[in-house]
């Protein structure tokens, strides 16, 4: 049904959004905390600004729907990036860690799921209700 379709692609957009902007923001809020966890798992810290930049950021184009593909296939490649360095490599195959070892599979495949999701906004565009829309660029 072509008539649902710009709800849905506003609806996809705005859900997926809200993840990335509320976690930039409590990048922002809890900042040292942040920096230090990711240099407890080898990340470093100085890339703490491009990290907020592209949760806040992206988060926000899509939620208005701004360069959407495009957009969208960094925050897809973003994501599987991070779900990689925080829950895939975070597995330890320990004695006694299966629990966290499932919590982080579990993490890593929200992220990739996510990353899907991304991936169909690359195919499908923003939709006419946004900004790309408007420009005629959906």
């Amino acid at each position: 049904m072509k008539s649902v379709e710009p709800f849905g692609l506003l609806i996809a957009r705005v859900l997926m959004s809200i993840l990335y902007i509320t976690s930039g923001w409590g990048k922002i809020t809890g900042y040292a905390g942040t920096a230090a966890y990711m240099g407890a798992m080898g990340v470093p810290s100085w890339l703490l600004p491009l990290v907020i930049i592209t949760e806040l950021g992206g988060g926000l184009l899509i939620l208005v729907g701004y360069q959407t593909r495009v957009v969208a296939f960094l925050l897809a490649g973003f994501t599987l990036i991070a779900g990689y360095l925080f829950h895939y490599k975070g597995m330890t195959g320990q004695a006694g860690q299966e629990m966290m070892d499932l919590m982080n599979w579990l993490a890593f495949l929200k992220n990739i799921t996510i990353a899907g999701g991304f991936f169909a906004l690359v195919g499908a565009g923003a939709g006419s209700i946004s900004v790309d829309g408007k420009l005629g660029k959906a």
